[in-house]
């Protein structure tokens, strides 16, 4: 007779710890932040649809990623995000 499979390696009943976020390094230029802000936000919402079934960036219009932004709680995204969001489908 076979072991049965576990499909996930944490405990079962168990909710994982949120990570502890480290304050951001000072004295870069407004544009570093203002880039590693949008990217974190691109990875927010490309992990979302993904979630959701979207895997490929052509089903990843502006629309749909920004109706994902107001349903998990994310300011309306730029186009230029939009774009970053397609590119981490791809």
């Amino acid at each position: 007779m076979s072991k049965p499979v576990r499909t996930s390696a944490r405990k079962p009943g168990r909710t994982p710890s949120p990570l502890k976020r480290a304050p951001l390094p000072a004295g870069r230029p407004r544009e570093w932040y203002e880039t590693h802000n949008r990217r974190l936000k691109a990875m927010r919402l490309a992990i979302a649809l993904l979630d959701s079934g979207v895997y490929l960036p052509e089903k990843a219009n502006n629309r749909r990623i920004r109706s994902t932004a107001a349903r998990i709680g994310i300011h309306r995204p730029s186009n230029t995000t939009c774009r970053m969001v397609r590119t981490l489908i791809a």
